[in-house]
């Protein structure tokens, strides 16, 4: 006699990847300004590294903005150049 296989169902990709939250909608943040620093902090690393858009779960368009808020932050002196430390 032949053993009979059981049938294992794979589970989707799309099933186990977690939702992502959005840190601006979380913060209660609408528009993006380079003078809230606060905000802003929130999307650096340690060594001031801006923070990838798989790590924040920010939209293109959201994390666009805040890159570039980030950059004239640093222009302005409000935030720390990226760097070894």
């Amino acid at each position: 006699m032949m053993a009979v296989k059981k049938s294992r169902k794979r589970t989707a990709a799309t099933e186990l990847k977690k939702p992502r939250r959005n840190q601006l909608e979380a913060l209660g943040v609408t528009t993006i300004d380079y003078k809230d620093v606060a905000v802003l902090r929130t999307f650096l690393s340690e060594r001031g590294k801006i923070r990838s858009r798989h790590v924040t779960g920010l939209t293109p368009q959201q994390q666009r903005q805040v890159a570039t808020a980030i950059k004239n932050a640093r222009e302005m002196a409000l935030l720390p150049m990226a760097g070894p430390r």
